[in-house]
């Protein structure tokens, strides 16, 4: 019999505590403030996951807030990634903050009861995770164990 889904990110919520967070990001307009990037959050970045204390993620845009500063900019891409580095600064995150937009919930109950939601899906009676795009599924417990293992080296 294999551990569940939430019973394996369950654990790996509690390997993570003390292991630095980063913030999750959510886009906000209003007349008065204007478009900005606010921060309603914060978890543990395990590549394609995002763990909160009571939630597991779907990792989408990744961005560190910046000052876009005066740049001459060779490709369109990277002067719209410049001003959503921005938007993250005028939201209140500081210089340099990772900042995660975009990211959706996972239903890991759903997980758990055979199916699939968002990365994560149980496969052979396994609940796995595909950790590329591109990739195939692997054991959530394997990617698990090696993800939290590199974040708290990186942090030590």
């Amino acid at each position: 019999m294999h551990p569940t889904a939430s019973d394996l990110l369950t654990r790996a919520v509690g390997d993570l505590a003390g292991a630095p967070k980063e913030g999750l990001g959510e886009e906000r307009r209003s007349r008065w403030r204007g478009h900005r990037i606010v921060r309603v959050g914060e978890a543990w970045h395990l590549g394609v996951l995002l763990l909160t204390e009571t939630h597991a993620l779907a990792t989408a845009e990744v961005l560190r807030a910046a000052d876009p500063g005066r740049r001459g900019y060779t490709a369109e891409s990277a002067r719209e990634r410049a001003a959503r580095r921005a938007l993250a600064l005028k939201g209140g995150f500081d210089e340099g903050d990772v900042v995660h937009v975009g990211w959706g919930i996972i239903d890991v109950q759903a997980v758990d009861a055979g199916g699939a939601s968002g990365p994560l899906a149980t496969v052979d009676a396994v609940p796995s995770v595909r950790w590329s795009t591109a990739g195939g599924y692997m054991p959530l417990e394997t990617y698990l164990r090696e993800r939290v293992e590199l974040l708290r080296a990186a942090s030590a």
